[in-house]
């Protein structure tokens, strides 16, 4: 190297500088070394990392490859070089980097951290946790490798070790605020809400600007049910960085799922995408929002994108959000697919156990309250053959105080709260419970758990009832279905095994009470119209949909179409179409939500339930049937669409099943026009409801009780799950 005089003692004072945080002093000497001399590697090497410090990765490359070409086995600037690598996003060349570090230098605590850190982020966390245990073993005074040993355990679902990680880091530097911050998320994943939150007001008591400590204690607030104070801290930390993406995101959902503020959830998704159009399921999740608010002027444009990207592999739609979007069962279950490696990967393997005795029946659900599923399903646990099957509940729920909460939960043998539990330690009560069968009645919908699936508690793991569809997932064996809703030679759509029920899949509960005497005038209605009334949520009803029922009402005289609100925008905005339509807006009346029996109780003074594409009428639907309300489908190519012509086979009306828009039209058409056929279907309906078989509770019960116990019979020979049929 060619040296010239004083350019020692400008590296070794640009040194002083550099470590004691004056990144431009510094700079301003290295960068006149090199001016002496082009080829010093000291300059060069440390002018690349300055650059890295300063988020500018991509300019610090050139210095550091430079570095390189003069002493190409530096461990200092090969670790350096994969960092920067990293940064640019070549992960590929970066890994090779640091596994070349690994190798100079064995011993060097800094070069496992940091190829465990990229491991990390290339998702091979197991190996990524084998790089850090090493590192904290060679150097048990490392911070970093501590905190990011933490921050892998955390992403592989173990947040009690997540914890022990973070306790050592903040034993070795007491006042570091991220390494707090971590510390209350492992507390929050452990469901210690009251210590997690006290963990992030610590970090904001000594970094009150802490945004992401303010979004975490926000999504704590939230699960604790204080609502207004979780929104009052998403605006404290947008406030600080008004483009937070997460901050967004989270005060989206809140809006929506815990105020009802459609627009307002809507306008922090739309800023969110404008800052960040590739956010994680953002896209569809707006998409899906304004489907709600029945805002249809981008649906086709949209739609397509999604498709597109779901094809592709990209995180642009939830699962649940997606069945309300489209009709492919293949893209339907690559969003399943995309989404559950995401979010819940596997993270256990079922254990091998034989015991005599009842069939062990666990139903894990967070919707046992006054809700949908449990309307269907209340009588489902009640039925069960306690001399057969051992049925526990463990519950996710909300307590609402109401009846149905109370018959639930006075239907299991045992119940076991797990909303204060993590996926783990729920998983581990699951298993300690000996269970043999565990049904997943959420999927992707509602108050779910799939991380606890997820850690294998059970032998055999069930898909059933909440979430119609595929869940993507190997570590879920079977869904419970019909030879309706997932026909012979689809198999291919579903990672679970299929198993076939008679009849229809969709338990009902044949004891509910009949719909009281009610009057149409109570409803704002006219005794003398032909009322075809839609019940679904808003999110359902399609632009085609809704056409196809305007062009109804003008052609049959006298008739309305009566709606669920929904909310105001949903009105306003379909208000808008009705007049774009030139229909008259009276024709078009709005219902507000009501309790289920006071809503079945209306439901029978309509004349046709219309139902939806791609995503049919599923509790609604039983509860039109129920009240002796014909209704009538088009057949759809994905289960979501097929549901409602299972439930009409399943009452014997097959004929009011319809295989096109054009078939469905001129259905509702005859129908309206020829009062005594549409009477005869009624007549059918409320005769004797409970003789139906879709309202035969005890006998849907067996259908699934024989299912578990060939589900078993297989698993006790040693045999892999396989789909099968039940007999009728």
């Amino acid at each position: 190297m060619h040296v010239v005089p004083m350019l020692h003692q400008w590296i070794q004072e640009a040194l002083a500088l550099h470590r004691s945080g004056r990144l431009a002093e510094a700079e301003t000497l290295y960068l006149k070394a090199l001016a002496a001399d082009q080829d010093c590697y000291p300059a060069l090497h440390l002018m690349g990392v300055i650059r890295l410090h300063q988020g500018r990765a991509s300019e610090g490359l050139p210095y550091i490859e430079r570095a390189l070409t003069l002493q190409p086995g530096a461990p200092e600037s090969l670790s350096n070089y994969g960092i920067a690598l990293e940064a640019v996003g070549r992960r590929a060349e970066a890994l090779k980097a640091l596994e070349s570090v690994v190798k100079l230098s064995p011993n060097d605590s800094r070069a496992w951290s940091d190829r465990g850190a990229l491991l990390a982020k290339l998702n091979r966390n197991e190996e990524a946790l084998a790089d850090l245990d090493r590192a904290v073993a060679l150097d048990p005074a490392s911070e970093d490798a501590w905190n990011n040993r933490g921050l892998v355990l955390m992403a592989l679902g173990r947040p009690e070790r997540a914890l022990q990680s973070y306790d050592r880091v903040l034993q070795l530097r007491p006042h570091y605020v991220e390494g707090r911050n971590n510390r209350g998320l492992a507390l929050k994943a452990l469901g210690r809400a009251v210590d997690a939150l006290a963990e992030f007001d610590r970090v904001l008591q000594q970094k009150p600007g802490h945004a992401g400590a303010l979004v975490n204690r926000a999504s704590v607030l939230r699960e604790m049910g204080e609502v207004d104070q979780a929104l009052q801290s998403y605006d404290r930390a947008l406030a600080i960085q008004p483009n937070m993406s997460e901050a967004l995101a989270s005060r989206a959902n809140c809006l929506w799922t815990r105020k009802g503020d459609l627009a307002g959830a809507i306008t922090d998704l739309e800023r969110l995408l404008a800052i960040r159009p590739d956010y994680p399921y953002a896209r569809g999740s707006l998409l899906h929002l304004r489907m709600h608010a029945g805002d249809w002027g981008d649906l086709a444009r949209e739609r397509a994108a999604l498709d597109e990207g779901v094809r592709m592999g990209k995180r642009v739609v939830e699962p649940y959000v997606y069945q309300g979007l489209s009709c492919s069962p293949a893209d339907l279950l690559a969003a399943a697919r995309i989404y559950v490696q995401d979010k819940y990967p596997p993270r256990g393997t079922p254990q091998r156990r034989r015991r005599e005795g009842r069939i062990r029946v666990g139903y894990l659900c967070g919707e046992f309250r006054a809700q949908a599923t449990m309307y269907l399903a209340a009588g489902l646990f009640e039925h069960h053959d306690r001399t057969r099957f051992a049925v526990s509940g463990f519950d996710n729920s909300r307590e609402d105080g109401s009846a149905m909460r109370g018959r639930v939960l006075a239907a299991f043998d045992k119940l076991v709260p797990i909303q204060t539990l993590s996926d783990h330690d729920a998983a581990d009560l699951i298993t300690g419970e000996r269970i043999d069968i565990l049904v997943n009645l959420n999927g992707y919908f509602g108050a779910l758990r799939m991380g606890v699936f997820a850690h294998r508690p059970a032998p055999l793991q069930v898909n059933y009832l909440g979430f119609p569809g595929s869940l993507g997932a190997d570590y879920m064996d079977y869904i419970l279905a019909d030879s309706e809703v997932i026909p012979g030679g689809e198999e291919q759509f579903y990672s679970e095994k299929v198993v076939r029920l008679p009849g229809s899949y969709q338990i009902n509960d044949g004891g509910r009470s009949r719909p009281a005497l009610s009057t149409r005038a109570a409803h704002g209605l006219k005794a003398t119209d032909f009322v075809f009334c839609h019940f679904n949520v808003s999110y359902k009803i399609t632009p085609e949909m809704f056409a196809l029922w305007l062009r109804l009402l003008e052609q049959v005289p006298s008739s309305v179409l009566w709606l669920l609100e929904s909310n105001a925008l949903f009105a306003a905005n379909v208000g808008r179409e009705i007049m774009r339509a030139g229909v008259d807006p009276t024709r078009v009346v709005f219902a507000k939500e009501m309790e289920n029996s006071a809503h079945v109780s209306r439901l029978a003074l309509a004349d046709l339930f219309l139902d939806s594409l791609p995503y049919n009428a599923h509790t609604t639907a039983s509860d039109a049937l129920w009240a002796g309300l014909p209704l009538i489908t088009c057949r759809g190519e994905a289960f979501a669409g097929r549901v409602a012509a299972s439930l009409l086979r399943a009452v014997g009306l097959p004929e009011l099943i319809t295989d096109s828009l054009e078939e469905y039209e001129s259905l509702a058409l005859k129908l309206a026009k020829d009062p005594t056929l549409l009477q005869s279907y009624r007549d059918r309906l409320t005769r004797d409801p409970a003789r139906l078989p879709l309202f035969d509770t005890a006998r849907t019960t067996r259908h699934i009780e024989a299912a578990y116990e060939e589900m078993m019979a297989r698993w006790t020979k040693d045999m892999a799950p396989e789909g099968f049929a039940v007999s009728g």
